[in-house]
């Protein structure tokens, strides 16, 4: 059972091979076929290339988005994944991350964004929500 609007998981990879993290490209390769594989949809991309070295990008997906920061030279990716749909499989974007990145270690943080029991303590008020004209 869903207990919140959706999920963020966190990442820092460390001790990636650097050589997968300074080409924009290949970032933004490896990015859209983890997004895909997880069962999101793209709805649009932005990828910078930084010199001397490291990519920063962003994913747009129906679901949410996709991002991440590298640093090549400390052979790093701090990378965000934030979902709102029990359609969405992680664990599948993350093994393509790995496989494209190839950290030596993972740190992973979940948790919970819009909690039902937060969001049904606090009652809103029809009148309280703007529409769009």
């Amino acid at each position: 059972m869903k207990k919140s609007l959706g999920v963020h998981i966190i990442l820092e990879f460390f001790g990636c091979d650097p050589n997968t993290l300074t080409r924009r490209e290949y970032v933004e390769r490896v990015m859209l076929e983890a997004a895909q594989k997880a069962n999101t949809h793209s709805i649009g991309t932005f990828f910078h290339q930084f010199k001397p070295h490291g990519v920063s990008g962003v994913i747009i997906i129906e679901e949410s988005h996709i991002s991440i920061h590298t640093w090549p030279e400390h052979g790093f990716a701090a990378i965000d994944f934030f979902y709102c749909s029990d359609e969405v499989d992680p664990e599948k974007a993350i093994e393509v991350l790995i496989e494209g990145f190839k950290p030596t270690r993972i740190s992973r943080v979940e948790f919970e964004r819009g909690s039902f029991k937060e969001l049904n303590a606090q009652e809103t008020k029809p009148e309280q929500v703007l529409s769009i004209a």
